[in-house]
């Protein structure tokens, strides 16, 4: 399926000109505004199914209200692309590219994006304190805010809806109920909510509900408008002025479909399309057929330890097949957990499990165990407990940005104590690593996994102590120790070789376990003049911050320069293109150390005085 942009499309450059359209013509602009996606988006990859879902929910929105005088906040940013086409943002050519439109919304990019929001079940928080905030200012305009059924399984929502009940304030909370987040709703509350659309489509009368999602809201102290068809555009602004004229917190349930106007996203059972590569339009076939992964080496061993351990049980927050899981919930299904968009949950429910026996695997993406640090921290390792916890889309994960960068683990685990971190630098180590991690009992351990295809496997040519020599300085004089951590032993390895063509003599050390700093790296250290960790994690708090202080308390004086990613908020990218931007690459590791070597401490006669490349530049 491919289209140019059409009449009605052309014509809206913003909000007004949605309003402006008579209401005859809307059908058109949402069938319009569906091939541009499907157009768009699989062409350069990005979040399609839903968006297909909530075009007329969108259109409505904006026909209702005066955005951004009259705030319309959307939970996941991966559901705004309408939004974005809407208010004046129709050039998708690099979308989640560098320099192009995000893939979620940004306050940069347009005064319409109040917030820059992907991390499920906050947005009515946002809304409670924008109103309030308002309300002291005397405006009393609404804020609307826009969230899924799967995000309301996170227990943030519950806390906002609690003080919204509680207050006068113009607070509209449309919730965009088509049954799945990633996977479909499950627990209590997707079953009330199927119930409800059941009453709703029933020509019997309703009974009065004794313990209903409606009774849920309006108990809660919130006004219920619905359940409305959510494809219906009169329908659904028709709802949403009803809502305006109410001047206080109210529920707007409107139902929709996932993948909506696009068979191959409608008849997608896994997750209708959710997130797309670049894909035929009209397949929905990738483009280029995928290889294996970091994520697809995990599933299959832990599938394979599922089948040796009985005790072994797994968990995710609504990310099963994200994140790996599909191949052992296949196998087992009765040891499989999906506690819905709730890490804070999954994590105090691992910790119950491991106190019954158990050793759960948790596996999460990096970026969202960050909303679990305090169950992590006090209901894991205070109780020194056996959870393992499995990190994917650690490092750079690329077009998604800032939010999703799994840059932010290392940092705070590594204060937890007791917790190991292991980073697999392949495949082999992922299998090999994640048998050890299960198989230590006094204690949780995390393995870090990054979003990429996994390559060939980078062997040791000697293991003592626990770690891994991936390259000697042997015949040359031991200057630089390298500790690659995780994925980025290979291009440590790369310089290496290429540094001792230029007479440096290097020794690349993969830890394995980089958390705590194992006494044989400080060893190790002691014998060089100079160490340099190479980790796609922040510096601050990362691998090189805790050998820098592990070397300290041992009285050894190598001075040790951590090489990884600064204490800012990345840009989107390829993750490829940001590893180099930021010296995370064969020629930015050596510019680093032929750097520090042309300081007056390590200058020799037997070193260079000039790099080969000059030092990358560090973009925010």
């Amino acid at each position: 399926m491919t289209t140019s942009t059409t009449s009605l499309l052309s014509r809206i450059e913003g909000p007004d000109d949605v309003r402006a359209l008579p209401s005859g013509s809307l059908p058109a602009l949402a069938h319009e505004i569906r091939e541009f996606l499907v157009e768009k988006v699989c062409a350069a990859g990005g979040h399609l199914g839903p968006n297909l879902g909530v075009v007329e929910l969108t259109i409505a929105l904006h026909r209702a209200f005066d955005s951004p005088r009259e705030p319309v906040l959307f939970d996941i940013g991966h559901q705004g692309y309408v939004h974005k086409i809407l208010t004046g943002r129709q050039d998708f050519g690099r979308l989640r590219q560098r320099g192009g439109l995000s893939g979620y919304l940004r306050r940069d990019e347009s005064a319409h994006d109040w917030i820059e929001n992907s991390h499920a079940s906050t947005v009515l928080g946002y809304a409670d304190g924008l109103a309030r905030a308002r309300a002291l200012s005397g405006i009393r305009d609404p804020v609307v805010a826009v969230i899924g059924d799967g995000a309301l399984t996170g227990g943030m929502a519950w806390e906002a809806l609690n003080n919204l009940g509680a207050a006068e304030l113009p607070v509209i909370a449309v919730l965009n109920d088509n049954g799945r987040s990633y996977a479909p709703t499950g627990g209590g509350l997707g079953a009330h909510l199927a119930e409800l659309r059941n009453r709703a489509a029933s020509s019997e009368p309703a009974p009065a509900p004794a313990r209903g999602t409606r009774d849920v809201f309006t108990g809660l102290g919130l006004a219920y408008l619905g359940p409305v068809d959510g494809h219906d555009i009169e329908a659904v602004e028709s709802a949403l002025r009803e809502a305006r004229a109410l001047h206080r917190p109210v529920v707007v349930h409107t139902v929709t479909v996932k993948g909506k106007g696009y068979s191959p996203a409608e008849d997608d059972e896994a997750d209708c399309l959710h997130a797309v590569g670049r894909v035929d339009p009209l397949s929905a076939a990738p483009l280029s057929p995928p290889g294996p992964t970091w994520t697809s080496v995990f599933a299959a061993e832990l599938a394979a330890l599922g089948a040796e351990r009985e005790d072994l049980v797994a968990l995710t927050a609504s990310m099963l097949r994200p994140t790996g899981l599909l191949p052992f919930a296949e196998r087992f299904p009765e040891r499989i957990f999906d506690v819905g968009i709730a890490e804070q949950h999954a994590v105090t429910a691992a910790a119950g499990l491991a106190l019954g026996g158990r050793h759960p695997v948790v596996a999460l993406y990096a970026t969202f165990l960050n909303r679990a640090f305090d169950q992590v921290l006090m209901d894991v390792a205070l109780h020194g407990l056996p959870v393992t916890f499995v990190l994917d889309r650690a490092g750079i994960t690329g077009p998604d940005g800032p939010s999703h960068h799994g840059m932010w683990d290392l940092t705070l685990l590594g204060a937890v104590p007791g917790l190991r971190i292991a980073a697999p630098r392949d495949g082999a180590r992922v299998r090999e690593l994640l048998r050890e991690a299960v198989a230590i009992g006094d204690g949780p351990t995390a393995l870090r996994l990054p979003k990429a295809a996994a390559g060939e496997d980078l062997p040791a040519v000697e293991r003592f102590d626990g770690l891994d020599i991936l390259h000697s300085a042997a015949p040359l004089p031991p200057d630089v120790l390298l500790v690659g951590a995780g994925a980025m032993a290979g291009p440590a390895v790369a310089a290496a070789r290429g540094l001792a063509g230029r007479n440096v003599g290097v020794t690349v050390a993969d830890p394995r376990w980089v958390v705590p700093v194992r006494p044989a790296l400080v060893r190790l250290a002691a014998r060089h003049r100079l160490a340099v960790s190479v980790e796609d994690g922040g510096r601050t708090g990362g691998v090189g911050a805790a050998l820098a202080q592990a070397c300290a308390e041992a009285g050894v004086s190598t001075p040790v320069s951590a090489l990884g990613l600064p204490r800012d908020f990345l840009p989107q990218g390829s993750r490829t293109g940001l590893l180099g931007d930021y010296g995370l690459d064969e020629a930015g590791i050596t510019a680093h150390v032929l750097r520090l070597l042309r300081t007056p401490r390590f200058r020799t006669s037997s070193i260079p005085t000039s790099p080969s490349r000059t030092p990358p530049p560090r973009t925010p």
